[in-house]
């Protein structure tokens, strides 16, 4: 009979997530803001999507809030000492629709889709 050996417990760091499904923009437009917050302090985040020109960095303000407010509510944490430890971009599906064209033809229009998920965790003490 083998020996039980006692397994010792280490605390991982609380993670914290929030999604946004089905948001109507290209992954590859959202993927060039989202490396622009990863790995910054949530107060810098915030204050690089706010005065961002792209429109989807309203979407991606409104996941990392909702972040926080997860932190807040559900783990007992302050939600302005986070970090964006990972966020991530995939693609969702896409819409396809076609544009009419000149002597009676028609060519595709792909509408993309994208999945944004967001994961905070809190800052380490120093």
């Amino acid at each position: 009979m083998a020996a039980k050996t006692k397994k010792t417990e280490v605390e991982e760091p609380v993670s914290v997530r929030a999604t946004s499904k089905y948001v109507r923009v290209s992954p590859r437009k959202a993927r060039l803001v989202a490396d622009q917050v990863r790995g910054k302090h949530i107060d810098d985040a915030r204050s690089l999507l706010q005065f961002s020109p792209r429109s989807v960095a309203d979407d991606i303000s409104k996941v990392i809030e909702s972040a926080a407010a997860n932190a807040e509510n559900n783990h007992d944490l302050i939600g302005d000492e986070m970090i964006v430890a990972e966020i991530r971009v995939d693609e969702g599906p896409t819409l396809k629709r076609f544009r009419p064209r000149a002597m009676g033809r028609a060519t595709p229009i792909h509408k993309r889709t994208c999945h944004i998920s967001v994961v905070l965790t809190p800052e380490e003490e120093e």
